[in-house]
């Protein structure tokens, strides 16, 4: 049934902590050891060098003049085989060591745990050397040392962090494009992360040897910013293009070969939204009174104020001094953006939201990042400004939308510091991020159809088989955008969707939609997993019904792209005025960053809706709390439409026994935890009751909240279903492999069976959905429930161990859980009256 407004969620309170339930801890098998007389063979030359050049040279300065040896104050590479904890182990007992980074590189033989190890001086490194040459003779390690056996016994590679690792190969290929052409002496701006040192007087050596550097090779420094928080420290400068030849190049005589940079980049760009079909604004009806107090803020583009359809509802913090410089008729992104959290798709006319959105610029003219600022610290900057602990322009703002991305960072498991920045300010400050997927817009092949004229007169069904096969062989080029793989915030997909008017639908063939039945992403919606594997991105919400056009064809396939939004595709939004003397216009816009501005509105929805019935009762929960509540309660309706599941699982495989989570595997990276309608996470329905409680937990402790068990479900033999959403904030070790440092889970019920449902199939499976910070469970089934006079199901909360460092504190979670048994009317208000009573009356 649809949801219906007077029927609001109902709260339960958790039960009492206590320790976690006892179960298999995971036991990491101790990795294979490679023979010793192996290991002598494969590194015992560099060591041997070492230690001669130690005995004759104190200060090594022989090894620090060659880029390839091991040397002090030099950043080296160890690649071991099996887990890194030995390692980490292994370093803490050599004094001085520094474990800059860790991560998972795939390997031939198979994941290969990567360490950045920074030796600060001629001590730390004769120590290593004594340690190997106690080890490979045979003979005991010192008390206190005996990680390091496993470490030699495992190491797979022990070399220098290299020109080759600063410069990345996407990235030198950007750079390379970006100065084709170009005279010798142009400057091109450089993003330069340095190696992160957490004592700040390293840290100054380090930025002052980056900073001569960049002057010595013509360069001239544009900002600088150093976040301990999240373990960045960068420049960004103009170098001339003769210098980027050489980093392009990778040569040891360029900045490419200065041992304090960790990696040379692109200056970031933002991934651009499109706007088209711009179209007089009808008559604005008088718009009712707006609440000055924002929950929801905007990171955009700078909005047109005095638009009609947005200068009563949001309040501009020009922070960044971007709105002067910034003509009228270029402020697209943010006003588009401003649009449709207010609003919605003014296709389909909504109320606008209750209170005024905060909105602080970080796009400048044309709708670009400031050329002379890092994007990293102009978000922090602008984060810290709402929410910081000194005169905050925006106090109880909890919901953040960053409808924004890096086009020359996709994710491709490293995490980017932008990702890390937002996870940090999540958990410290108990913000939710909604942030867009990004949007790859890139041409691409589709080899089912040989001309234009067969992808036009295709049935529906082959087109779409056709579009999403061919999307699948391309999906490591169509990645999600920084900082979409953020652990703590919610990544939002294009869902081909919008209310565009029967009678505006496009006539023509020239655009054609590949997917006019099909419930999926668009196709220019970037793809996921996120880090470590996790469902990203999370939920799908409306792009727009993305059109492709044929762009080419020859050889038996066609090249197709991405069209623009249009009248007839597209989803309608505030736009600057295209005429002198207008107050504003309207066009059509598609994409991640319009889904994103739509989950925002929902979430900002889902907290009017709880304030509206619970008042100071919800009000006065802490701002991680409600947090974490929207986020679980977001999340929570979506899901996986059966036609796609089935048609990705038919289409892409893999086949056989024991391949279910592989299938699995494949339906997420399109569409995560699936599509929603957004009044189902704001209301319930006669059929239907959702339920939400709040809670913290401690390290390895668990807690049960029971679920009320309606009788209307019991002894029917008809479909009905149970689901449960949990969502927290961690906190985040940067540049360590255990970077979420918080795990939770929902735990199975022991009595989910006498319901009368089991798992459902359509769903990621217990290992995908416990990956990141927000699972979902759903049990479903058409048998008989056995239900008994005022049943409770427990449902438990576990916090797992954590796989790092200990983390003692509380964590806040929010958790959302639903019955429904589609038609038995009686299903909401029997477990309304059991959780909220009426009050008596006198």
């Amino acid at each position: 049934m649809p949801s219906d407004p007077t029927k609001p969620l109902l709260r339960l309170n958790p039960g009492q902590p206590q320790p976690r339930l006892p179960g298999r801890r995971a036991v990491i098998p101790r990795p294979e050891a490679y023979p010793r007389a192996d290991q002598e063979q494969r590194f015992g030359q560099r060591f041997a060098r070492l230690a001669e050049v130690l005995a004759r040279d104190p200060a090594a300065l022989e090894l620090r003049a060659d880029p390839a040896a091991l040397a002090p104050e030099r950043l080296l590479v160890f690649e071991v085989r099996g887990s890194i904890a030995a390692f980490a182990k292994a370093v803490s007992r050599v004094p001085g060591l520094e474990l800059i980074d860790e991560e998972e590189l795939p390997g031939d033989e198979d994941a290969a745990p990567v360490a950045y190890l920074l030796v600060p001086d001629v001590r730390a490194l004769r120590q290593i050397e004594s340690l190997w040459r106690t080890w490979v003779s045979g003979r005991d390690l010192p008390e206190g040392h005996t990680a390091w056996r496993d470490v030699f016994a495992c190491l797979r590679d022990l070399r220098p962090w290299s020109p080759e690792d600063r410069v990345q190969r996407a990235d030198a290929s950007i750079l390379d494009e970006e100065i084709f052409g170009k005279e010798d002496d142009e400057q091109i701006p450089l993003e330069i992360e340095i190696v992160f040192r957490p004592n700040a007087d390293a840290a100054a050596v380090n930025e002052a040897a980056v900073t001569r550097a960049i002057g010595a090779y013509g360069g001239t420094i544009l900002s600088r910013a150093r976040l301990a928080d999240i373990a960045y420290h960068a420049i960004l400068a103009r170098l001339p293009v003769a210098s980027i030849r050489r980093i392009v190049e990778r040569s040891p005589a360029s900045l490419a070969g200065i041992e304090q940079v960790m990696y040379i980049r692109p200056q970031s760009v933002v991934s651009g939204i499109d706007v088209a079909d711009t179209v007089p604004l009808a008559t604005v009806a008088p718009q009712p009174a707006v609440v000055n107090d924002p929950i929801l803020a905007v990171l955009d583009g700078v909005p047109v104020v005095g638009h009609p359809l947005l200068r009563q509802h949001i309040s501009v913090e020009d922070l960044f001094g971007l709105e002067p410089n910034t003509l009228v008729a270029q402020r697209v992104h943010g006003s588009a953006m401003a649009s449709l959290i207010v609003h919605g798709d003014r296709n389909r006319p909504e109320a606008p939201l209750p209170r005024q959105i905060h909105f602080i610029p970080v796009l400048g003219a044309a709708d670009r990042f400031p050329p002379d600022r890092l994007i990293v610290d102009l978000i922090y900057q602008a984060v810290l400004r709402m929410r910081g602990p000194a005169d905050p322009s925006a106090p109880h703002v909890i919901i953040i939308n960053i409808s924004l991305g890096n086009a020359r960072r996709p994710f491709h498991g490293h995490l980017s510091p932008w990702a890390r920045l937002l996870d940090r300010l999540a958990f410290q400050l108990g913000i939710l991020f909604l942030v867009s997927a990004g949007n790859v817009t890139d041409e691409f092949p589709v080899r089912a159809f040989a001309t234009s004229l067969d992808f036009e007169n295709a049935l529906d069904d082959a087109r779409a088989r056709a579009v999403v096969r061919a999307l699948a062989d391309i999906q490591a080029d169509r990645r999600l955008l920084s900082p979409a793989e953020t652990v703590n915030g919610i990544t939002i997909g294009a869902r081909n969707l919008d209310w565009v008017p029967q009678a505006d639908r496009p006539h023509a063939r020239a655009n054609i939609n590949p997917f006019p039945a099909l419930d999926t992403s668009n196709p220019s919606s970037a793809l996921g997993p996120g880090f470590a594997d996790a469902v990203k991105p999370d939920i799908l919400m409306p792009g727009a019904r993305e059109h492709l056009r044929v762009m080419r064809s020859g050889g038996g396939e066609i090249v197709v792209a991405p069209a623009r939004a249009s009248r007839g595709a597209g989803l309608k939004v505030a736009a600057p005025p295209a005429l002198a003397g207008v107050e504003g216009a309207e066009a059509y816009t598609n994409g991640t960053s319009a889904a994103a501005a739509l989950a925002s509105r929902t979430a900002h929805r889902i907290h009017d809706a709880l304030e509206q019935e619970y008042g100071q009762e919800f009000l006065q929960l802490s701002n991680a709390q409600r947090a974490v509540l929207i986020k679980a309660l977001l999340v929570h309706p979506a899901r996986w439409p059966d036609s796609t599941a089935s048609l990705v699982r038919d289409l892409l495989g893999p086949f056989g026994r024991g391949q279910a989570p592989r299938q699995k595997d494949n339906i997420r990276r399109f569409i995560g935890y699936g599509a929603l309608d957004p009044e189902d996470a704001v209301a319930c329905a006669a059929d239907r009751a959702t339920f939400w409680a709040v809670g913290s937990l401690g390290d390895e402790r668990s807690l049960d909240i029971s679920v009320p068990i309606p009788a209307a479900i019991g002894g029917r033999t008809q479909p009905h279903y149970i689901a449960a959403t949990l969502a927290w904030l961690t906190p985040v070790l940067p540049g360590r492999k255990a970077y979420r440092a918080v795990r939770m889970k929902i735990l199975d019920p022991a009595d989910i069976d006498s319901l009368g449902v089991a798992a459902h199939g359509n769903q990621p499976d217990g290992n995908q959905i416990n990956r990141g910070t927000v699972c979902t469970r759903c049990w479903s089934g058409d048998r008989a429930a056995v239900v008994t006079a005022n049943m409770l199901l427990p449902l438990r909360i576990q916090r797992e161990p954590g796989t790092g460092e200990n983390i003692d504190e509380l964590v806040p979670f929010g958790l959302a859980v639903t019955i429904s048994m589609p038609g038995q009317i009686a299903l909401y208000d029997e477990v309304r009256a059991r959780v909220r009573p009426a009050p008596v009356r006198p």
